[in-house]
């Protein structure tokens, strides 16, 4: 290659960023269809149950978010015995599944911040390099004294490869982020469905205070 190190780096750091790229988008793929494929089957089995502790019971080996929901609802019921104040319960489980819906969405996010900082700073780091490689073509013909393009293309060419590889790094990081923005949006809108669902079914629980305590039963 006639382009100096600094190009080269360029050029070579541009192509690592694309794998990185296609790495990302490769993970990310398999472990959103999965996780929204657990969900989606828990949440009919959430949806077909009609207590906590029956969802929970076909819930027992699951591992997904709304399997995760359903557990923290049925410990903070556990954990509320003593206490007839619904509102209160209501108002705690509420919180639970907010942290616990703001942990998943992090979880789904981790990964994709990647792809924004190449879609965003690609083609300026492309460009950076077709600058540098054109000013040393530059510097070249003024230290040869000599305007023939045979001398002095190569570099250039190869400097403006720089600018064509920021491109190809950037164009498809930033779809594929937009991409996966677009499914985690759709996975929280299933997670917000079964936390929904399962607050009207705590609701329905207290009412019927399955879940509260039977004190002086036996007087």
């Amino acid at each position: 290659m006639a382009a100096d190190s600094i190009v080269k780096a360029v050029m070579i750091g541009l192509a690592l960023a694309s794998v990185l790229t296609w790495s990302v988008w490769l993970t990310k793929t398999i472990e959103l269809a999965t996780a929204r494929r657990r969900l989606s089957r828990d949440l009919r089995i959430v949806e077909a149950s009609n207590t906590l502790r029956e969802a929970c019971a076909k819930l027992q080996d699951a591992d997904s978010d709304i399997a995760v929901l359903a557990r923290a609802a049925a410990g903070e019921l556990q954990r509320s015995q003593d206490t007839t104040n619904h509102d209160g319960i209501k108002e705690r489980v509420g919180s639970l599944f907010t942290r616990i819906e703001a942990a998943a969405v992090r979880r789904m996010t981790r990964g994709t911040g990647i792809l924004a900082t190449i879609g965003s700073i690609g083609p300026f780091v492309g460009l950076f390099g077709t600058v540098w490689g054109i000013m040393n073509a530059f510097i070249g013909i003024s230290k040869s004294q000599t305007t023939n393009l045979a001398v002095v293309a190569p570099g250039i060419a190869e400097a403006l490869l720089a600018t064509a590889l920021g491109l190809v790094a950037a164009i498809p990081a930033v779809v594929i982020y937009n991409m996966f923005a677009r499914s985690i949006m759709g996975y929280r809108g299933l997670l917000n469905d079964g936390s929904a669902e399962l607050m009207r079914m705590v609701s329905r629980d207290l009412d019927r205070v399955s879940y509260m305590p039977r004190r002086h039963a036996a007087e």
